[in-house]
């Protein structure tokens, strides 16, 4: 992530969520504070709508215990994304050591690309294909 904090809004069933993400931190590619609020959905949807017009990244969230009581998150990315899986770890540090399980793929946390901010504007397909 390059530049200034970023802004999410997030639907998630029922519930909304406006999240700030800071810079990473100094000598870290992937560790960074973040504030999540709970919002009305509607706000949610009016502000996709308003701020974001097509540049919205859909997605299927997947939940499951990891080890030491830590949990992934399992993402299959819809439309222009199809095809993208990612897997996320939320951990305590950064040196945090956690078990690789045999179905991780390569360490994309400082791959740009991957980025929700960055798939909005540049999508997999489009990128996956050599376009």
């Amino acid at each position: 992530m390059t530049g200034g904090p970023r802004v999410r809004v997030r639907i998630s069933g029922e519930k909304a969520f406006l999240t700030v993400k800071g810079r990473p931190r100094e000598n870290s590619a992937i560790s960074r504070s973040e504030f999540e609020y709970p919002i009305p959905v509607t706000d949610a949807e009016n502000m996709l709508e308003e701020f974001c017009g097509g540049r919205i990244v859909k997605k299927l969230r997947f939940t499951f215990p990891a080890a030491d009581g830590l949990q992934w998150e399992i993402d299959e990315y819809l439309e222009l994304n199809a095809g993208l899986f990612t897997a996320e770890i939320e951990l305590p540090g950064p040196d945090t050591p956690f078990p690789r399980p045999p179905w991780l793929g390569k360490d994309i946390s400082g791959d740009p690309r991957y980025t929700n901010a960055a798939l909005s504007c540049c999508p997999y397909s489009s990128w996956r294909n050599g376009k």
